[in-house]
């Protein structure tokens, strides 16, 4: 694998450090190759040469088979700075956002960076104030529901710390073990519930009453929240489908260049349409994006899938 030129190596050694200083549990070799493409031999310089300009940087114990290097103090906080565009970036997520408490909280976080960054305050609102006028959002049609902070520190501090929730979910008392959350349109919280068994389920966070965490915990075992979001199309899990799509030629590069799924692959045949596979669960949520491609899509496989989108069809033409 090769090396990146010399000229980027300054950079990079800065940013390993605040990389590493952003992981309580630390960073291994391996990470270090991931993020910066280099092989193992640099990614090694790398490290001993943070540790040289930073002899705050040791070696990290975790229950990891593989060793983790991190900072034992937080002596890097003085040289992170936040640039206009990163903190535009929040900004425009907190204007996307419907949900009021997440909006309040996210504002909350854009004031203390820019007290952080207060020496360069002029020029940094400045700055942000132009990329705020020249980079808009379209206005998205959906529900909003509301969902309060506490709530979502309960499931936080549950989630981080692997303990057990309790609270009221369709009228009913509810024993919980929170993985995680998936934002989308909605949130929703990953979780067990013994009383069910040892399955994963996704609950509609906004639809939980008095959540409270308990002093009770439970093992995660080897639960990945990426892999387990990587199995279904959306949120909704299910079976996991091999599915094949097709685009007509007019849409083919579009679609080319469109993230469908972790696990898609395509090709553009001969006839200039593009074909598309990828592995995942939730057949509903990928009928509705096929809908949105319009005739320019036509699904392959598996014939499930077509039938019950050629149901679907049927079923919302009957109310015209």
């Amino acid at each position: 694998m090769p090396d990146k030129p010399r000229y980027s190596r300054v950079s990079d050694i800065l940013d390993l450090a605040i990389f590493m200083s952003s992981k309580l549990q630390g960073i291994t070799i391996k990470d270090i190759e991931e993020r910066y493409n280099v092989s193992r031999r640099t990614a090694e310089r790398m490290r001993d040469s943070l540790t040289c300009i930073f002899p705050s940087v040791d070696e990290i114990e975790t229950d990891d088979t593989q060793k983790h290097w991190g900072f034992i103090n937080y002596s890097i906080s003085q040289f992170v700075t936040f640039t206009p565009k990163e903190v535009a970036n929040i900004e425009q997520c907190q204007r996307r956002t419907t949900n009021k408490e997440m909006k309040e909280e996210l504002g909350k976080t854009v004031e203390k960076i820019k007290a952080f960054n207060r020496k360069h305050e002029t020029s940094l609102e400045n700055n942000i104030e132009l990329y705020m006028q020249t980079e808009g959002y379209a206005v998205r049609q959906m529900p909003q529901y509301k969902i309060s902070i506490e709530a979502l520190e309960v499931i936080r501090d549950a989630v981080q710390h692997s303990k057990v929730v309790t609270g009221i979910y369709h009228d009913k008392k509810r024993t919980i073990e929170p993985l995680g959350m998936i934002y989308g349109e909605k949130i929703y919280l990953v979780a067990r519930e013994k009383a069910k068994g040892d399955g994963i389920y996704n609950y509609l966070l906004h639809k939980f009453q008095d959540l409270k965490l308990t002093d009770k915990t439970f093992d995660k075992g080897d639960f990945d929240l990426q892999a387990y979001t990587n199995l279904s199309f959306g949120v909704y899990h299910g079976e996991v489908l091999d599915v094949k799509l097709s685009f007509t030629p007019d849409l083919a590069e579009e679609a080319s260049k469109f993230n469908f799924h972790p696990t898609q692959k395509g090709k553009f045949e001969k006839d200039g349409s593009y074909t598309l596979t990828f592995k995942a669960s939730g057949s509903r949520e990928i009928i509705w994006h096929v809908f949105k491609w319009g005739a320019g899509c036509k699904i392959l496989s598996p014939k499930s899938l077509k039938d019950e989108y050629k149901k679907y069809l049927e079923e919302n033409l009957r109310n015209y």
